[in-house]
């Protein structure tokens, strides 16, 4: 599923820059700070010890991640309602606005071009539902009735409102 392929690849390329910079940069900061002497006042060796810690636990939720993104079984993505990589197209039920959305998972999440992870409202709303169901979302702007009025799913099956 390319959605999924798409988040292993950029949380591979994070890991790549973390393990990078854990490697090879701040071994160099730590020497270097550590050359000054005192280490009691040192904030230079302090920021740089605290990077690391932060790096380490980063590097440690991505592993997490990369794991579970393993474990999606593709398999289990329904055919006969919105699920993860579905195309859901709704009608604003209040301004009458039609709005297309593609339900992902939150590492490629995009809301400048309508990519909806499963995890936020919107997504969470969307997720499950079939065509002609009414979806109530709360979200920080405010409340919005949508009706749903196709779903492209994942494996290319259309479904529309007769």
């Amino acid at each position: 599923m390319e959605i999924i392929r798409q988040a292993r690849q950029r949380l591979e390329e994070e890991l790549q820059r973390i393990d990078h910079e854990l490697r090879v940069d701040l071994p160099k900061e730590i020497m270097v700070a550590l050359a000054q002497g005192d280490l009691s006042e040192n904030a230079e060796y302090e920021a740089a010890k605290d990077r690391q810690s932060t790096l380490q636990a980063r590097m440690g939720q991505i592993q997490k991640r990369l794991a579970d993104l393993s474990r999606i079984d593709v398999k289990g993505i329904p055919t006969d309602r919105a699920g993860l990589g579905s195309e859901v197209t709704v009608e604003n039920l209040e301004t009458g606005d039609i709005i297309s959305y593609t339900l992902v998972i939150p590492e490629v999440a995009d809301g400048k071009n309508n990519l909806v992870s499963v995890a936020a409202p919107v997504g969470k709303a969307l997720l499950n539902r079939k065509v002609g169901d009414t979806v109530n979302v709360e979200i920080p702007k405010g409340s919005y009735e949508f009706e749903v009025q196709k779903i492209v799913t994942t494996f290319g099956v259309v479904l529309e409102a007769e």
